[in-house]
């Protein structure tokens, strides 16, 4: 990359340490001026015998040191000033290497590499903290960046899908006459449904990504009442009994996005549970320091590597596929874009007989840190 002209940092740093080092020999050369020279007489003295005590001879005038002492100095002057130039190049360069990496690290960054990584050596000082902020920057970016095409990837698809099935339904009916206009009515209602409903929750969940909303105190047991009253007709009609439990539970965030996490996750709790006779459990509680949340539910067992991938957009495990409603697969994907957006934290654990554990953690309000 060509810089602009100009002078480069590490001929700036080299006549930085060869201007210092002239500096500190001219100090050094005028002490000895104020602290030596000067004490010598500026005519020449003859001092007699006066025993063995008193020196005897010529003392040296101050113009013959001068003129012995001058041409020395420039010299000494003149070789520091090499010896800072050399010297301060080579260590301005030595200096400058991490700088070097990091600026070419920072290169590939701009050209959309994200695999490559610094992983500067040495002990621990300014650059090395500075290259491992950067690598720790460039994983995060890499990781989102990943993340972001594998989910327009499963969102293109996801679209794609009940356009191609309109667009057949519509071929039908077009060519096919006798055929009953009522069903193809229906089945394009359900699926013209669907894709409004994907969109919405896309929609949401871009949304929450950019934290446009105003943060307000919160109850989450007064959500968890909400979206329990509000899914009820869809428990009765899977035979699943829900449990709500819990004392006031203040946070503070979007009114509207926390409820859309509540309901997500009972809905959820309620759909992929027990063929019968299955329980949803929502409590709410107060710690020092944060708001929790927990919903549970029976169901068939859920291995941990499973349960770490639910909260992927679109992914579905296999017991959704027989459940009639299984949703656009944005569930717990907006949960956990919502959760982080408020600064909280999601953890889902399996349940030894069966089902999931979801506990949401947010920051307690102020004056309940307070009181």
């Amino acid at each position: 990359m060509d810089r602009t002209r100009g002078v480069s940092v590490r001929v700036k740093l080299t006549l930085s340490y060869a201007g210092f080092l002239m500096i500190a020999g001219v100090l050094l050369l005028a002490a000895v001026w104020m602290f030596l020279l000067r004490y010598v007489p500026d005519r020449a003295l003859m001092i007699r015998d006066a025993g063995d005590a008193l020196p005897h001879g010529v003392f040296p005038i101050r113009s013959n040191l001068l003129h012995v002492f001058a041409p020395r100095a420039a010299a000494v002057l003149a070789f520091l000033l090499a010896f800072g130039l050399v010297g301060g190049w080579l260590l301005a360069g030595r200096m400058l290497a991490p700088m070097t990496r990091i600026t070419d690290a920072t290169r590939q960054a701009t050209t959309g590499s994200l695999s490559h990584r610094i992983r500067l050596p040495g002990r621990k000082d300014e650059f090395r903290e500075l290259a491992d902020a950067f690598d720790a920057m460039l994983a995060r970016l890499e990781a989102h960046v990943a993340e972001q095409r594998r989910f327009a990837a499963n969102a293109s698809h996801e679209l794609r899908t009940p356009l191609a099935v309109s667009k057949a339904l519509l071929d039908v009916a077009r060519t096919d006459p006798d055929h009953d206009a009522g069903q193809v009515i229906d089945r394009l209602h359900a699926v013209n449904t669907r894709a409004i409903d994907l969109t919405e929750a896309l929609l949401l969940l871009s949304r929450a990504e950019q934290r446009s909303f105003t943060r307000a105190d919160v109850d989450l047991s007064l959500l968890a009442e909400e979206a329990t009253e509000t899914l009820l007709p869809l428990a009765e009609k899977h035979g699943v009994t829900i449990e709500t439990s819990g004392d006031i539970t203040p946070t503070t965030g979007s009114h509207a996005l926390l409820l859309q996490l509540t309901t997500n996750l009972v809905q959820n709790a309620i759909v992929h549970n027990l063929p019968e006779h299955g329980i949803v459990r929502v409590t709410t509680r107060v710690r020092p320091d944060g708001a929790l949340l927990t919903v549970e539910n029976t169901g068939e067992h859920l291995s941990p590597q499973l349960v770490s991938t639910l909260t992927e957009p679109f992914h579905r495990g296999t017991e959704r596929l027989h459940t009639g409603h299984a949703g656009v697969g944005l569930g717990l994907a907006i949960v956990k874009t919502i959760t982080h957006a408020h600064d909280g934290t999601l953890t889902l654990t399996p349940r030894s007989a069966g089902g999931l554990r979801v506990t949401v953690e947010l920051p307690a309000t102020s004056a309940h840190i307070d009181g």
